[in-house]
């Protein structure tokens, strides 16, 4: 596919990475020579020059002939002029924008009107990343809740500890811990190794477990992975940033109690004036007093999401050591997410991997409709629709355990008119199925997407 990415933000390179990847070709444009350059010198792709809402460098970049534009500058502005130019000069099919103003994503009929913006598609990696965290102070102890199939379905990561009831059984007795509970193990993730699933695997103590069950059975089986554990009510949030004060709203709606620190005064000032019930504190996360002062033992969530890496998992560290229970730091940079070792952080928050699968439903062949990075973008987990018949299609009328996945490759549920189905071997896929798919190993993505391609025969 040939792909346009206008902005070598940290979200357009991050995203010219995996493209890259997954053998798109990619041009990337921006207005620093510098940084194209570098990012030339150690990816296969093309760069352009200039700027990304003239027509003549869009041209030049290949708009022509492109399938899909990602506008993803640091301004919103530029984003939806170059949308509105690949529309009207060159009928580019797929239009992306990033936006991050809530002046245009609080009016989504902006976007629907055909006298509007010409956007197919709107991310906010910051609403993205809040959404994230919010549904991990949810879920206290996950790793990673995931919604499929509009929400009926989700996928959570939890590391199983001391004291749960699933610890040292097999899987092949998890119904009888849950019954009338259902739900699949996707994948058991062991000293970093991967452990594909079978009836008579034992779950051990710090595995961590991936499970796909329907959205209101995700408590009973977390508090059978993990036993009970104290509801989370006090959160701390270290930075004011759109998504620190972004995510201090939403919670604050919630009903938890939030404090959220702010190193600038002024800022901090201008938040406690928009802002209702959350405290504000004017000071540095990373300052022992000061979260000493502020009762940090009494937290349940410590969150820092500061626009420095350093300062995010500098106060994470320093938080979990004076007592609050669980912390997680906000991290940019993928050497730090890939390399480092954070052994007092209890979740690391990368935006990379959170926004990307926004774009990937976008790209992905066959009809997926949603796709979500796991294990730090190693892993996959898509919802692919299946259409056609059983003459057309390679998947329906045959049974999940007869469909040739690639090896680490397995369906954890299956969406049928808004039931949830998990399945077993005797489970028939049916026409306009939602499947939804883990993969251990994502670079076999490719032949995943082509089961789900409908023959050139079906009309």
């Amino acid at each position: 596919m040939k792909i346009l990415i206008l902005g070598a933000s940290q979200v357009g390179v991050s995203i010219a990475e995996v493209l890259v990847g997954e053998e798109n070709d990619v041009t990337v444009v921006d207005v620093d020579s510098d940084i194209l350059q570098a990012l030339q010198n150690r990816l296969d792709i093309r760069t352009v020059i200039g700027s990304a809402a003239h027509p003549s460098v869009l041209r030049t970049a290949g708009a022509e002939d492109a399938s899909l534009i990602l506008a993803v500058t640091n301004n919103d502005q530029v984003n939806l002029v170059a949308c509105q130019i690949a529309e009207a000069f060159f009928a580019t099919p797929t239009k992306i924008a990033r936006l991050r103003s809530n002046e245009y994503l609080n009016n989504p009929e902006l976007f629907t009107n055909e006298s509007g913006f010409h956007v197919d598609v709107v991310i906010s990696p910051e609403k993205i990343v809040r959404d994230h965290i919010t549904r991990l102070i949810e879920f206290p102890g996950a790793l990673q809740v995931l919604d499929f199939a509009d929400g009926l379905v989700q996928l959570v990561g939890v590391k199983a500890v001391a004291g749960g009831a699933l610890i040292n059984c097999p899987l092949e007795e998890l119904k009888e811990h849950m019954p009338g509970v259902e739900t699949r193990v996707a994948a058991i993730y062991r000293d970093g190794e991967v452990i594909t699933p079978k009836s008579e695997t034992v779950i051990k103590e710090e595995d961590e477990v991936f499970f796909v069950a329907a959205r209101e059975h995700i408590r009973k089986v977390m508090r059978e992975m993990r036993g009970l554990s104290d509801k989370t009510k006090r959160i701390f949030i270290a930075g004011g940033g759109n998504i620190g004060l972004n995510l201090a709203r939403e919670l604050e709606r919630k009903g938890y109690s939030v404090k959220l620190i702010e190193v600038k005064a002024s800022r901090a000032e201008k938040i406690a004036e928009s802002i209702g019930n959350t405290i504000v504190l004017n000071g540095d996360a990373a300052d022992a007093s000061l979260l000493l002062q502020e009762n940090i033992e009494a937290a349940d969530v410590f969150c820092a999401v500061t626009e420095k890496d350093e300062i995010n998992i500098l106060s994470a560290n320093l938080a979990k050591q004076l007592g609050a229970k669980r912390v997680m730091a906000l991290v940019n940079k993928p050497a730090y997410v890939e390399h480092l070792q954070h052994k007092d952080i209890d979740v690391i928050i990368s935006p990379r991997i959170a926004t990307i699968g926004s774009v990937l439903a976008h790209i992905r062949r066959g009809d997926v409709v949603a796709v979500h990075s796991l294990r730090r973008g190693r892993a996959e987990a898509i919802e692919a629709i299946a259409h056609g018949d059983a003459s057309s299609s390679k998947v329906i009328g045959k049974g999940v355990r007869q469909i040739p996945f690639p090896e680490g490759t397995g369906v954890g549920a299956i969406v049928r008119d808004k039931q949830v189905i998990i399945p077993d071997k005797n489970t028939i896929i049916e026409p306009e199925d939602h499947v939804i798919i883990f993969m251990d190993d994502k670079s076999c993505i490719a032949d995943v997407e082509a089961l789900f391609q409908v023959s050139a025969t079906f009309i």
